[in-house]
């Protein structure tokens, strides 16, 4: 199936020499949720700019369902929404007007009643009236999405939407998400939140010093870079890591009381035999054990630390 967005060779070097983006090749499947992960000043924005027509390209193509972004812009743009991190929108202008308004910049016709469902699914109906200066910024937030779902695009890029509100209203965002996924509308999300990724996307990327890290199906990527740590609850605490169990790279925890084992899910032997084997001839008994996964941030993490 052709890619809803394929970019290729992006890049972009800025006036003062920086290079925001270095050669991005990316392909976003239709009707998934793609999150792309990455530090502050990663080249996130940069790229979704780009994408969305904000930023002009240095080199390399976009095209758009089918449509080439630089010879064919406006049918190209047409397709996307997109919510941006800050808070613009006319502090005196009511959710209604402000949504109406952007559905006519993309040359849609008046549908009271299109504007009407996207301000209730945002839970903004009861405020379509009120002044955006009056509304908090939970709300202001979510009349910014209301503004790129108002010309019923078919991709909603969302550049950190929940930053800064609260959990509740995080958790309304991700379901909101889920529906427009369920009703074919392509989501690509930049995020600090690593839970957001983990819980809701299909596929993640990881962009780094303006460099597409890697590009991974979620659970794919978990798989393969994801460790597991097993943990034995001891039946007495120990003070120090026994002579015996130092080649194992063990460690204590929780006041020596647990004993922890970082082992590769890939590996050939995990090595779980020969230390339990160990734990035996040294006479150390435990109660209980546990195992747990490395989460998405754990990997991310790792990743961006292990770069030069």
């Amino acid at each position: 199936m052709q890619p809803i967005i394929a970019v290729k060779n992006l890049s972009k070097t800025y006036a003062s020499g920086f290079k925001a983006l270095k050669s991005i090749d990316l392909e976003i499947r239709r009707g998934e949720i793609f999150a792309l992960l990455g530090p502050n000043g990663a080249g996130k924005t940069t790229l979704i700019n780009i994408i969305c027509g904000i930023v002009n390209a240095s080199t390399g193509t976009v095209t758009i369902d089918g449509h080439d972004h630089a010879r064919d812009y406006r049918a190209a743009r047409a397709l996307v929404g997109l919510v941006p991190q800050e808070l613009h929108t006319d502090a005196f202008e009511s959710p209604f007007a402000t949504a109406s308004y952007s559905r006519g910049l993309f040359g849609k016709p008046r549908s009271p009643a299109i504007v009407e469902q996207v301000l209730k699914d945002l839970t903004l109906w009861d405020k379509k009236d009120s002044p955006i200066i009056t509304l908090s910024g939970g709300m202001k937030r979510r009349v910014l999405i209301a503004k790129a779902l108002a010309h019923e695009p078919r991709i909603l890029f969302l550049d950190e939407p929940t930053a800064g509100v609260d959990v509740e209203l995080r958790k309304d965002m991700w379901e909101l998400v889920r529906r427009l996924r369920a009703s074919g509308v392509t989501i690509i999300l930049t995020t600090h939140y690593i839970e957001e990724a983990e819980q809701m996307a299909d596929r993640v990327g990881v962009i780094d010093k303006g460099e597409l890290v890697l590009v991974e199906e979620k659970a794919e990527l978990m798989r393969k870079l994801g460790q597991k740590q097993l943990r034995l609850h001891l039946a007495q605490p120990l003070a120090a890591i026994p002579e015996a169990l130092v080649p194992f790279g063990v460690t204590l925890a929780n006041g020596g009381r647990d004993l922890v084992y970082s082992y590769d899910t890939q590996a050939e032997r995990t090595g779980i035999t020969r230390l339990l084997a160990a734990l035996g001839a040294a006479e150390i008994r435990f109660r209980d054990l546990e195992t747990t996964q490395s989460s998405l941030e754990d990997i991310f993490i790792g990743l961006v630390r292990s770069r030069p």
